[in-house]
């Protein structure tokens, strides 16, 4: 008898157990449906917020950073894709892909000057001036935007800070703390020797070479064998701003 008693128990326990996690996934699946309602009403708000201010979120930069803003914040990505509502809609892809191809001429055209690092205000002013005076405006968000988000831009393609400046790097090379390091120490005079790197990082020789030496590969750094002693190397997209 206590041998069955002690099935019996078991046997209750497992159904109250299957009843507690048909209960809980019953509320997973109900919580689901609603979430879903929930981003859909969203979405459907969002588009007719979208077709009332069409005007101001194509002719209005700021305007439009904060409309893309507002999308990320319900997981809406009206760059996914140029094509769709957004596009239809809005043509917010095609702008933003429009924008990504001066980007890449751009920085194309200048790098032989400037070793593939531009600042970014630069940049924009230098697309401003490619862009036809009907175009629509732009500003330093929406190259950002298009940098982040269009995937046609390449690995190679990314925004970075240097001591107080933002640029954009168009070189294949990933910067790490190190190169924008050697860049921060070198904003002033747009130069510097590895005596005088050693000196502002307190690094080894060594490491100092190997960072000039990749920098140099990719012609982020110029080198110049005539300024006296010692090699002296230049960083091309910060001398044009002295």
């Amino acid at each position: 008898m206590r041998r069955k008693a002690g099935i019996r128990g078991i046997k209750q326990r497992q159904q109250q157990n299957h009843a507690i996690q048909q209960k809980g996934d019953e509320l997973q699946a109900a919580k689901l449906e609603e979430m879903k309602k929930s981003m859909t009403k969203f979405q459907s708000e969002l588009e007719k917020f979208a077709r009332k201010h069409k005007k101001e979120i194509n002719k209005d930069p700021a305007f439009r950073g904060q409309f893309n803003q507002m999308c990320m914040k319900i997981g809406v990505d009206p760059l996914a894709s140029n094509k769709g509502f957004w596009s239809d809609m809005l043509g917010i892809g095609d702008f933003y892909y429009e924008l990504s191809v001066q980007i890449i001429e751009v920085c194309l055209k200048t790098r032989n000057m400037n070793g593939g690092l531009i600042e970014i205000n630069e940049l924009c002013q230098l697309i401003k001036a490619k862009r036809k005076k009907q175009a629509n405006a732009i500003s330093i968000d929406d190259i950002k935007c298009a940098i982040s988000k269009v995937k046609g831009l390449g690995n190679g393609f990314s925004v970075i800070t240097i001591g107080r400046r933002e640029m954009v790097k168009s070189v294949p090379m990933e910067f790490n703390r190190d190169h924008t390091t050697v860049l921060s120490h070198c904003q002033q005079n747009a130069c510097a020797t590895i005596t005088q790197l050693e000196r502002k990082t307190n690094w080894t020789r060594q490491r100092v070479e190997q960072t000039l030496n990749m920098m140099l590969n990719e012609g982020v750094a110029w080198i110049d064998k005539q300024g006296g002693d010692e090699v002296v190397y230049w960083f091309p997209s910060l001398w044009q701003k002295q």
